[in-house]
Formats: structure tokens, sequence, C-alpha cells
């Protein structure tokens, strides 16, 4: 059955013509002349059997109609000419990876390591979307998704990637570290929270053998990055990934006060649907992600090493 879809100039023209409201504005911007426009407008209300713009003397005014159908068009034609701009970019070579990421996830751990994905590939474009939850690929335009373990995967090839361990971190600059001794010290500072996982610090003080009486007060945010800023703002404690904050860790702007590590809080994972799995654009992002995922590892593995060793008498 053929589609009822109108001659895709035409949408373009009435694009135009509506978000200017002036055909001799349209004309300009697409290096027509205004009669041409008109012919455009008017193939088009013919295809339609309805008007879309009312004539008031020298003028014309988007109708009722007009204005739903240009709201309802626009976004499908963007989408038309992203799609067909990235195909152009690429020359057809290799293509584009659409990616749904967790966002802290993405700009702490992903996007320092993706230039050399990028010089490995350099035909392959990488495209991200903040996707926080889980989600279907069906309906969707991802490819794969760089996430965290949860049932509502369904229908999806999954590959494990690490785990998080979430440690205590604060600002030297606001608190002195001197002056906390013992895990339980800690109480004494306002405690920054997730929202998603109100009982992290309770947990925590239980595993440093010094449990709360009462649920840790403090404010909570949807994301680690907010509480990471927070923490280095001075607003309090934060109890994050340790690999979110290598770089402050680094730079000394937060401090560990306690080694006491809340393991296997939440397993980082890529997935991607099962109709996916003989794409060579996501065999060949697996396959780096794996490579980097033990180059991750390895450091990782030589600091619980270190944890675990007897302190000398």
């Amino acid at each position: 059955m053929r589609r009822k879809i109108p001659n895709t100039t035409s949408l373009a023209v009435f694009e135009a013509a509506a978000r200017h409201g002036s055909f001799a504005r349209a004309a300009n911007e697409l290096c027509l002349t205004e009669s041409a426009i008109s012919r455009q407008i008017a193939a088009l209300e013919k295809y339609l059997e309805l008007k879309l713009f009312t004539r008031v003397k020298r003028q014309v005014v988007l109708n009722d109609a007009g204005r739903a159908y240009v709201r309802n068009i626009s976004k499908s034609l963007a989408d038309i000419e992203a799609h067909t701009l990235s195909l152009m970019s690429n020359k057809g070579d290799d293509g584009v990876l659409e990616l749904a990421v967790i966002p802290t996830f993405a700009n702490r751990w992903l996007l320092p390591r993706l230039r050399g994905f990028q010089e490995r590939h350099p035909n392959i474009t990488v495209n991200m979307t903040e996707k926080p939850l889980p989600f279907l690929f069906q309906d969707t335009q991802f490819d794969a998704a760089l996430h965290f373990e949860h049932p509502s995967w369904t229908g999806v090839v999954k590959v494990d990637l690490f785990e998080e361990q979430l440690v205590p971190v604060l600002n030297p600059a606001f608190f002195d570290v001197a002056q906390l001794t013992s895990p339980k010290d800690l109480l004494r500072i306002p405690l920054l929270h997730k929202a998603s996982r109100p009982e992290a610090w309770r947990r925590w003080f239980e595993l440093s053998g010094h449990a709360p009486s009462t649920s840790a007060l403090g404010i909570r945010f949807d994301m680690y990055g907010m509480i990471i800023e927070a923490a280095r703002s001075g607003l309090g404690a934060g109890l994050v990934p340790r690999f979110y904050v290598n770089n402050e860790i680094h730079r000394h702007d937060l401090v560990i006060p306690f080694e006491v590590e809340l393991q296997h809080e939440k397993r980082y994972c890529f997935v991607y649907p099962e109709h996916k799995k003989d794409s060579r654009i996501v065999q060949l992002f697996r396959d780096w992600l794996l490579e980097i995922k033990q180059e991750f590892d390895r450091p990782r593995a030589r600091a619980r090493r270190r944890s675990r060793k007897p302190k000398a008498p």
C-alpha cells in the first residue's frame, strides 16, 4: 500500500513559511522566489484537501489546521535532516553508534576514555543520549546502552563490566580530617544522600562497625555527579563510587577519610538488543570496552590487595 506522505519539498517549504509567518522570509531562507513558495504551499493544500493559511490582504496567517500540522511534522523533518547529515558525514563508512548512557557514568568514566576508541575507529561516530533508567530497545533509535544491571533488561545481550565500590569523600578545605578519628565521627558532618540509595549510609556505618541509632539526615540528590559537586563545595560528606572521584582525590579537592568500601552496590554492563549481536559497530565498541575494563580493573585489584595486607606491628 502506498504511503500517504506529501512531497517533502512542499513540507519543508510549509515548515519554513509557518515558522517565519511569511512567504517572503521563507523564500529568502530557502533561496527560492516568493511565487515558488506560494506554488508549493498551494500544492500541499491541494494534496491535503484543506487550507493551512488564512490570507488577510497581503499577509498569510496559519489557521488552526496549519498550526496543528506544523507542530506535528516539525520534529519529523528535523529527525530526517539529522539522520541524513549523519549518514553524509560518515560517507556510509562504518556508521553511527547510538548509545544510551547513565549521565554521571558517561561523564566520569566513558568520556575521558572515548578518545581511544575514536583514534582506533575514526569513521565511527558515537552519539550519546542520557537515559538514567533502564528501558526497552524496541521503538527507540538506540543500538546499545552503557548502563547498570537490572531485571528490566529483556531480549538483550548483556556484557558485564565491573561493580562499584562506594567510599566516603569530603573536602578537606571545609572539614578538619585530623579530627575524624573514627567512622562514627562522620555523623557530626552533614551527609549527602543519593535519593535512590536511601539506606547506603546506614549500611556503610554498619560495615564500619558504627551503626547509627537513627537514620542519618541530609540533602538528597538524584545523581552522583551532584553529590560530588556538593561535597567539593563543602556541603557535607558524600558516599560515591570510588572511580568517579579519582581525579578529585589526585588533586586533593576531596579526600577519603576512612578506607571502608561498600562493595557490589551496582554492576555496570554493556547491553544491546539481540538483533544487534551481528552488528559490526556494536561488536567493535564491545571489544574496546572489554579492553578498557581490563586496564581499569588492574589498579583496582592492586588497591584491594594492598588494603587487605595486615599492618606491621
